[in-house]
């Protein structure tokens, strides 16, 4: 059923420190790119298709991304949407997204994948985590789907992953504060818990301060309307749920600013 060049950007993404705390903003476009790096954001991660949570992005939008901006960038791998349940096939993708990742200057890496009851894959982990090194790595919201999230958190320390990127297993970062804090103080430095999902100028100062977190992800989009002038209303490009193609959501320079603000007046 399953199984299964470059080296790292400054202390594996810890640039542009807000204060003690660093902003990861998440990508899927070269404008969104730019705009979260003037905004200050310290990481980017890079994805494809963020309507569904994220998945590998092109080689082509990697390499225009790196020429673009400065700061570290983290590439997701993800074959599809849906869970992280992975088939042989999908593995080998997954290894072969790694190795063109890092040929094409990733800084670090971002993937995960469970077991069918829930738990952390070991085996598969330990496969990409070797084909990825010398890079970081986080492991994905994954994590959120996990049957055991204290015991998962220590299989990825076990495992080396440094990073790990969750909403406490809720619907947001704020509704899974209580065990995004509790996960910090099990982690004791020995893997960062990066809180993540629904993340907002609203919400920011009380995630940070009721978590604990030294680092924090977030997409800080906004909409922008299409600059098409012809317009066929009868046609979508996805399933009857996708978005209007005529609306393009692009990190807001405005929002990761204020974010970024938030984070340094934290003390």
């Amino acid at each position: 059923m399953k199984r299964g060049d470059r080296k790292p950007g400054p202390e594996g993404g810890r640039a542009r420190m807000a204060n003690g705390f660093l902003m990861e903003v998440c990508v899927d476009s070269v404008e969104s790119a730019v705009n979260a790096e003037r905004g200050g954001a310290g990481r980017l991660e890079l994805c494809a298709n963020l309507m569904e949570g994220g998945t590998t992005p092109s080689i082509g939008l990697l390499q225009v991304v790196k020429q673009c901006i400065r700061v570290p960038v983290f590439v997701m791998i993800r074959p599809r949407g849906g869970d992280f349940l992975y088939s042989d096939r999908e593995v080998e993708v997954m290894k072969a997204d790694v190795r063109l990742a890092k040929q094409y200057g990733a800084d670090g890496l971002v993937f995960g994948a469970l077991t069918e009851d829930g738990r952390v894959d070991t085996e598969l982990c330990t496969a990409l985590l070797a084909v990825s090194r010398p890079l970081p790595v986080t492991f994905h919201r994954a994590f959120d789907m996990v049957y055991d999230p204290l015991a998962a958190l220590e299989t990825l320390i076990s495992l080396g992953f440094e990073r790990v990127l969750t909403s406490g297993c809720d619907s947001s970062a704020l509704e899974g504060l209580p065990l995004i804090k509790r996960l910090t103080e099990q982690a004791k430095g020995r893997i960062v818990v990066v809180p993540g999902g629904g993340i907002t100028e609203r919400n920011l100062q009380r995630i940070l301060e009721g978590s604990g977190a030294s680092e924090f992800h977030c997409s800080a989009r906004s909409a922008s309307d299409s600059g098409m002038k012809f317009r066929n209303p009868s046609v979508t490009m996805g399933g009857y749920l996708s978005a209007s193609e005529y609306s393009i959501k692009v990190a807001d320079v405005a929002k990761v600013r204020t974010l970024n603000a938030i984070a340094k007046n934290i003390l």
